[in-house]
């Protein structure tokens, strides 16, 4: 097996990438945090963007929807927007002033669904456009990123509740906390073995829980490393970024942790993608798109 690792610089200086995720056409959409913009990358590594509307928005986490539209929250711009593949864009400023939107996801009917961190709300917007926000029962639960789950529910993590959450399509929310203390949950995964899988930023450990609840963790090899964000890969392994660490991070359904070592130092990975082809892509803070390729 051969593993390579590729960096590809974004054109805009300290544009911060954050988020990325693989649209309907194939390429890689990402985040431009302090840039501004939405950048796409294709897979010879060029790169284009769209200035938002909305100035220093705090572009976070991006998602593609079923309709092949780009959804990203916008946190510091207290909006969530909307951006189809030709560069349309439509923002939805919510309710509350200051709730910093961060995490977001799709459910199966198409809606989306938001977290606010600042206030412990979870919001959805629904396939109409009407916004709904459903209160957390801590406020200062720091609700972070969210994925639809296996069982058609959204499943979110409260980075400072220090707990996994599921919110039904009504609105029914379930907490169950995290057997280690503030370990400090950021990224989560539906995984390929039918149960949520996330980061501890500050636990350094990958944790396991399924549905029912019942936890399993494993401890990350590099000490420090501050995992950041997961996802489930084509191989049937999940992969995750190493924030301190300055790896990509692979582990197996049954716990085995393999690390990958980031070329340029002081990276700082956070979000992380699947491309078409199965190659691992990830957001280097550093103004680089990161790309890791295995073959036989």
């Amino acid at each position: 097996m051969r593993v390579m690792v590729y960096e590809y610089v974004v054109k805009t200086h300290d544009s911060g990438p954050y988020g990325v995720t693989m649209g309907k056409d194939g390429a890689m959409w990402f985040t431009e945090h302090r840039g501004n913009r939405i950048g796409r990358i294709n897979d010879v590594g060029q790169i284009n963007s769209f200035s938002l509307p909305t100035e220093k928005a705090g572009v976070m986490s991006i998602i593609s929807s079923r309709t092949g539209d780009l959804w990203f929250t916008e946190y510091h711009a207290n909006k969530i927007g909307r951006m189809s593949a030709d560069g349309y864009f439509t923002e939805y400023e919510l309710p509350v002033a200051n709730s910093a939107p961060f995490g977001i996801s799709e459910d199966g009917e198409g809606a989306i669904w938001f977290t606010e961190t600042n206030g412990g709300r979870i919001g959805k917007i629904t396939a109409s456009g009407e916004m709904i926000e459903f209160e957390l029962p801590g406020r200062d639960s720091f609700p972070s990123h969210i994925v639809l789950g296996p069982d058609g529910a959204l499943w979110f993590t409260e980075n400072m509740g220090n707990a996994i959450g599921r919110i039904s399509a009504e609105g029914e929310i379930t907490e169950f906390p995290i057997p280690t203390p503030n370990s400090g949950p950021v990224g989560i995964a539906s995984g390929p073995d039918g149960a949520l899988w996330f980061v501890q930023i500050m636990g350094n450990r990958i944790g396991r829980m399924t549905t029912s609840g019942e936890f399993k963790e494993f401890m990350i090899p590099t000490p420090n490393a501050r995992p950041h964000a997961i996802v489930t890969g084509k191989d049937g392994d999940l992969w995750f970024t190493e924030w301190k660490g300055n790896k990509i991070g692979q582990i197996t359904v049954q716990g085995t942790i393999t690390e990958y070592p980031i070329p340029t130092t002081h990276a700082e990975p956070h979000g992380i993608a699947i491309g078409e082809s199965g190659d691992i892509w990830f957001a280097e803070e550093c103004n680089q798109i990161g790309r890791l390729v295995i073959s036989p």
